[in-house]
């Protein structure tokens, strides 16, 4: 990768704001580079008074229980994605004029001059998959890749490790790119645009800004969604190198410069000679696994990035069927009784719930959770010709259950006044009941699963684990 770095970090006074994932990576990188580095972490508990003495035994000051203070003398803050803006140790930093950079900053400031390209994916919905697609298309071209990012590998490891890449997938958070002012893609796309973290951002206009940042810098091509006015307008508004091109993908049959669907076969009409005449075939929707529509859209997605970065037909078709989805993604838990029973726990957001509700046609739908601020009317109104029935569960069920009185009056809800983790098992009981042959039973929550799991997997862990009782 190379050794040079854009900032010397010997004997700066670096503060790390928040203890985890992409904390501790980032305070190792820091002192292995000569910075005198404090960890500050808002928690005091067993597990981060653990992770305090890894660092501590390496030389690395740590302060547990105080979030707040910014250390005397700091002359940058490096911050974990998940802090929020607002908070007083930022304000501080501010005020002193101390730049705070999160960890995927922190990764494209030490990059060396024969680095990586990146190739970047955001989005309200569908990031992970996307980013996964496209690095398995870039592996079936022969090219040296990895997916990195929000998607668990650390892009730290990824820019300072041994392995050398040719290109990186990398997917990146509304939160990521509000603290990565000066990261600059190959190319980049927004996926989609839907509220999300407004607790985080604070309202859905920075939201989408900090969304656009992807595409600041971009070299090649800005990727967007057609039916998503929103990341176009994102691209308008970006700045951009001379003849980075918009390049839009639709369910549709594409436009010049753009990919889509033309009779079951996904075609290009932005990387050819002659866009205004000819097209490529890329892949047959039957390629794509699975192939529900929003699902197609994020391969259109993926093969426009790798195209962009010169990938040949070929290898979009080999590298979308060598993929193969996560767990908890519209994955298909098993049938009972001629009910086929559907895990997408990953379903965390309207948003994610409605492109998940759009793939079935009759369906007994297991929702709730923590709504975080979200509003159901929306989402209801759209699917509600396709509810068979309704099972809640979670803190905010009643928002949920409030949206299905005012636009599906008619579908029979059964409210489950519980939070503990068994419910869920009561919830697939209450489902099977409901459903009849022929429907799904989809678990696409809408919601966060914090207030009665510790993350999404294990809901859809408790999920499939209740269907195979039903089963048993």
């Amino acid at each position: 990768m190379g050794s040079r770095e854009v900032i010397d970090l010997q004997g700066m006074r670096v503060t790390v704001a928040g203890l985890g994932v992409s904390g501790i990576p980032a305070a190792k990188v820091l002192h292995a580079r000569g910075a005198h580095v404090t960890v500050v972490n808002d928690g005091d508990d067993a597990r981060a008074r653990e992770q305090a003495a890894e660092l501590e035994a390496l030389g690395v000051t740590v302060r547990l229980g105080d979030g707040a203070t910014l250390p005397e003398g700091t002359e940058l803050v490096v911050t974990a994605p998940g802090w929020k803006p607002d908070k007083p140790l930022f304000m501080a930093a501010r005020a002193a004029g101390v730049e705070i950079w999160g960890d995927v900053e922190l990764a494209w400031r030490l990059r060396g001059p024969d680095a990586a390209p990146w190739l970047a994916i955001t989005g309200t919905n569908g990031k992970t998959t996307t980013t996964q697609m496209l690095a398995s298309i870039l592996k079936a071209a022969g090219l040296r890749t990895a997916a990195v990012g929000n998607i668990g590998v650390s892009v730290l490891d990824a820019v300072l490790g041994d392995e050398q890449y040719d290109v990186l997938a990398v997917e990146l958070s509304s939160y990521q790119l509000h603290w990565a002012p000066s990261v600059r893609a190959h190319s980049a796309a927004v996926l989609n645009l839907a509220p999300d973290h407004l607790d985080w951002h604070g309202s859905m206009e920075v939201y989408a800004a900090d969304k656009g940042r992807v595409y600041e810098g971009n070299r090649v091509a800005c990727v967007y969604n057609v039916a998503d006015k929103a990341t176009e307008d994102l691209v308008r508004e970006a700045d951009v190198e001379e003849g980075c091109r918009a390049i839009g993908f639709t369910l549709g049959t594409p436009g010049p410069s753009q990919l889509g669907v033309v009779e079951g076969i996904l075609v290009d009409r932005a990387f050819v000679e002659d866009r205004h005449k000819n097209a490529q075939e890329l892949a047959e929707v039957s390629d794509v696994n699975p192939p529900a529509p929003h699902n197609v859209a994020n391969a259109l997605a993926a093969a426009a990035l790798a195209r962009a970065f010169g990938v040949p037909a070929r290898a979009v078709r080999d590298g979308l069927r060598d993929f193969t989805p996560d767990a908890h993604r519209i994955a298909h838990v098993a049938d009972v009784g001629g009910v086929a029973y559907v895990d997408d726990s990953k379903a965390t957001n309207t948003h994610a719930a409605e492109a998940s509700l759009a793939a079935y046609e009759s369906i007994v739908w297991i929702a709730g959770g923590l709504a975080k601020g979200a509003t159901f009317d929306e989402l209801v109104a759209k699917s509600a010709k396709r509810l068979r029935g309704v099972v809640l569960i979670g803190q905010d069920r009643a928002l949920i259950r409030e949206a299905l009185a005012r636009h599906a009056p008619e579908v029979p809800v059964v409210d489950l006044d519980r939070t503990d983790t068994g419910a869920m098992l009561a919830a697939v009981q209450e489902a099977s009941r409901l459903a009849v042959a022929g429907d799904t039973v989809l678990l696409a929550p809408a919601c966060a699963s914090m207030d009665m799991f510790a993350n999404y997997n294990k809901r859809g862990d408790a999920f499939a684990e209740a269907v195979r009782e039903l089963g048993s």
